[in-house]
């Protein structure tokens, strides 16, 4: 051997070029033939199939072509494999038992559910079926990128512009390289109201996705069991879905039965089906079979088992549906490419990429189109400058010995471009006509509208998800169509909540960590000063801290002193009588030895909301997005920061676009926007919401409504309603304004409120004892004032929690005709005779007048907050 060649000769080890080699092989398969793309769920075989009969102009209103015409096409063009593969794949496009929804409309024979394979290819036409009209939709502009085929003489689309996400809808099945994917296929028009949903709530999760996407749907029908594989499959790409063949038992003459199957699991083969049942049947291993036959037809299937006078015919099917394929099992494995990389992805994640998809083909539609719409709106300014100065530019033109010198003059005299020259020089005399002209004109305004239009779109990212609503809304009402396949639930996993009537609950917490929830019918409303009734029977040492009504249903967030948040459904709180102390929120919660809950929420199932807002007793407050909250752990989450000696005394959710009300222990209150206060992570501390003077702390948050009324009550359950135009906008951090006239008679601020004369609220005091009124009962006055007795406490009592809800009709009925309880009676009934003695009324002047220069002295304390 010569020295050069010596030289050219390098050494390599076998491992290390068989792992290379196989690398390349292995990403080849993976990303060129077996996975489908997220975006439109096809193949590289069924893109380029759908493309190359596109270009062979095989649309659903042309006539059918020889499939091996097709199959060459796809060959010779764009997929360098065997034919075998392609008509194959192109087969299983036009099977209706094979895809939810064809891509490919046959014509001649495709095979069947009984194994039978297609005609020859020469033998069998096709062409594209209506709905793929929608997955090449504006494919000509410009709405994908295109890449070379295999020789590098054609262009080829990457993928397919898809107006509907073809691969949940259809699914996708192949084995690949040390991976596989299985996607069932399901109903458009679910996974459409799904898409939908998403793009109006992008932060939906997987399980409410589910109540617009169930399960799959497949082709040939049949019975899933049980939500659990399905639930699992969507929420982690992988899950096992069990199926079985629809199948009823009807009664024969002389007492015998038959068990009819209409309906099999997806991808069973009738035929071999049959021969399994009567194999077993031969065997013995099945006891009771009298005749088994195939009665299908062009109307539909039907599997006839007749059974033996004696057979028990549930016991037969039990037995079919345990050693057959009259019962099978679905495994779903959500693998597909993302970018060019294989990805197992939820049910989230899909509808996600295929969104993302979609903003980019209506993008890139909308720049083509702005971009033809400007260059001819340019051609038509030429035109219209033409026109007039029609003469001079005919003179030009006359006088010009080449088209070079007349398109050169026209540039120079008129200011016209190159091209609008040349489409001068190309105009047509009959387009100097006055009907003529008035049309250009007409084009012209149109295009300016147009493009008008088109970047009014592509600067407004919402727009464009609008339009991806609207169009994937028109595919789901032209070819959506009903579910075929049934989803039962199993008795070992139906739903909690299933069986829970969703139906509005009042839950009580205690400041010793004491929990229950009891329906709101158990409080009947009052008129104003009752006694109201026994909530719950406390411990000695303990109060009852908070009560809210939610639904059963709702999902209440915990947040404890230390800053945690825990999520529960109502219904996951124990129900107790009215006067039980309720379970330990340690038992269903994980805190720590010395944690406590603070605040409540149950999160509404409204999705304008953005953020929760969180105020602390040190006049704290932040806000964070409610998405941060979304996945709690069953060992809770860190809400805010909380500095040495601050606990969290509110929660509320918010807008973004909101106003807050502050109030402290001293009856100060401040109200400032809510775009003062960023948002910010889940363990920041946040901003200064109000300063507070010695000896205040912060009792209460809420979020501003103008049609609303700020109700304040007090420890010894004074209250009033004052309007919300009396509290003035502020910045964030100062001391504030009045709110409640704090006297010995009134005590301290206990509570803030927004309502409105359409409520109830509720009242619970540190004992346990509950009064419900309507608001309208309840006076409005002045933001100095100290309100009216709505509710009469014990020497040793004090009001610890309001809550906010319903009208309820119905008066105690103990209470007198006149709608006053006999305690409120007789404080009127003193009142009165008070007023109308001489000395009465000496008295209610003087209190009067000294009411006066104490609101007088207030009215300067605002305007100087230090004083």
């Amino acid at each position: 051997m010569s020295v050069e060649n010596e030289n050219r000769i390098k050494p390599i080890g076998i491992e290390s070029e068989m792992k290379k080699s196989f690398i390349a092989y292995a990403m080849a398969v993976i990303i060129n033939r077996a996975l489908p793309d997220v975006r439109d769920g096809l193949k590289p075989v069924h893109r380029r199939i759908l493309y190359s009969m596109s270009e062979l102009g095989l649309t659903p209103d042309k006539p059918f072509r020889k499939s091996a015409r097709i199959v060459g096409d796809v060959l010779g063009k764009y997929h360098p494999h065997g034919d075998t593969a392609v008509y194959d794949a192109m087969v299983r496009m036009a099977q209706d038992f094979s895809m939810r929804y064809p891509m490919v409309e046959g014509h001649g024979n495709f095979g069947s559910v009984d194994g039978d394979g297609a005609a020859a290819m020469r033998y069998t036409e096709a062409r594209m079926n209506k709905i793929t009209m929608e997955m090449i939709a504006d494919i000509d502009k410009n709405t994908v990128d295109f890449v070379p085929n295999f020789d590098e003489t054609l262009m080829q689309p990457a993928v397919m512009p898809a107006r509907f996400p073809s691969l949940l809808v259809n699914g996708s099945g192949g084995i690949a390289v040390g991976m596989a994917t299985n996607i069932p296929p399901h109903n458009l028009r679910e996974v459409v109201d799904g898409v939908v949903a998403m793009i109006d709530n992008p932060d939906i999760s997987v399980d409410e996705l589910m109540r617009y996407i169930p399960g799959p749907d497949f082709p040939t029908g049949g019975i899933i069991m049980g939500t659990s594989g399905i639930r699992e499959a969507y929420r982690t790409g992988r899950g096992r879905v069990v199926t079985r063949a629809k199948a009823e038992i009807e009664q024969m003459h002389n007492n015998r039965n038959r068990i009819v199957v209409t309906e099999i699991p997806y991808q069973v083969n009738k035929a071999r089906l049959i021969e399994k049942i009567a194999e077993l049947v031969h065997e013995k291993r099945v006891e009771g079979i009298s005749d088994l036959r195939d009665e299908s037809d062009r109307s539909g299937m039907r599997i006839v088992i007749e059974l033996k006078a004696n057979a028990n015919p549930n016991v037969v099917l039990n037995t079919l549906y345990k050693h057959t394929q009259m019962q099978d099992t679905f495994g779903v494995i959500m693998l597909a490419l993302v970018d060019g990389q294989p990805k197992v992805l939820n049910l989230k994640t899909v509808i996600g990429h295929y969104i993302d998809h979609q903003k980019d083909v209506i993008t890139r539609r909308c720049q083509y189109d702005l971009e033809r719409a400007q260059k001819r709106a340019h051609i038509i300014e030429g035109l219209i400058t033409a026109l007039d100065h029609i003469d001079a530019v005919i003179r030009l033109i006359r006088a010009s010995k080449t088209t070079q010198d007349a398109r050169a003059g026209l540039m120079e005299n008129f200011g016209l471009s190159e091209v609008q020259a040349v489409a001068i020089l190309e105009m047509r005399l009959q387009r100097l006509t006055g009907l003529e002209r008035d049309r250009i004109m007409e084009e012209y305004d149109g295009l300016q509208k147009t493009i008008a239009y088109l970047l009014d779109v592509l600067g407004d990212e919402r727009k464009i998800l609008g339009i991806v609503r609207e169009e994937i809304l028109v595919v789901r009402d032209k070819y959506g169509d009903e579910r075929r396949t049934e989803i039962t639930q199993l008795a070992d996993e139906i739903d909690l909540e299933d069986l829970i009537e969703d139906k509005d609950m009042v839950i009580t917490l205690t400041q010793l960590g004491y929990v229950k929830r009891l329906a709101t019918t158990t409080y009947r409303s009052q008129r104003r000063g009752g006694k109201g009734i026994t909530a719950l029977q406390t411990r000695d040492e303990d109060v009852v801290d908070t009560v809210f009504t939610a639904s059963t249903h709702q999902e209440i967030l915990f947040f404890t002193t230390r800053g945690r948040v825990f999520k529960l459904k109502a219904y996951e709180i124990p129900e107790a009588g009215r006067t039980a102390k309720g379970t330990a929120i340690v038992n269903l919660l994980q805190l720590d030895g010395d944690e406590k809950v603070r605040a409540a929420l149950p999160v509404p199932k409204e999705e304008e909301f953005k953020y929760l807002v969180m105020a602390t007793k040190g006049g704290m407050i932040k806000k964070s997005e409610v998405a941060a909250f979304n996945n709690i752990r069953k060992t809770g989450l860190a809400a805010i920061g909380l500095r040495e000696g601050d606990d969290l005394i509110s929660v509320h959710l918010s807008t973004g676009e909101d106003e807050i009300i502050v109030a402290t222990r001293q009856g100060m209150t401040i109200r400032f926007s809510e775009k003062d206060v960023r948002p910010m992570g889940r363990t920041a501390a946040g901003v200064h919401a109000i300063g507070l003077r010695p000896g205040d702390e912060v009792i209460d948050m809420a979020i501003l409504d103008l049609d609303k009324e700020v109700l304040v009550i007090s420890e010894k359950g004074f209250g009033k309603r004052t309007p919300t135009e009396e509290y003035r906008l502020q910045s964030r951090g100062g001391y504030g304004i009045r709110t409640l006239l704090i006297t010995e008679k009134t005590g301290n601020l206990s509570a803030l409120r927004l309502v409105d004369q359409d409520q109830d609220i509720m009242i619970i005091t540190a004992e346990g004892i509950v009064i419900r009124m309507d608001v309208a009962t309840i006076n409005s006055q002045g933001r100095s004032t100290q309100g009216v007795t709505l509710m009469r406490l014990g020497e040793d009592d004090r009001v610890v929690s309001v809550a906010i809800t319903e009208k309820e009709d119905e008066l105690e009925e103990e209470e007198a005709a006149d709608g006053l309880t006999e305690d409120a009676q007789r404080e009127q009934t003193e009142e009165i005779a008070d007023v109308t003695s001489d000395s009465g009324l000496d008295r209610l002047v003087e209190r009067a007048m000294e009411q006066q220069e104490q609101e007088d002295a207030l009215d300067v304390q605002e305007e100087d907050p230090e004083i």
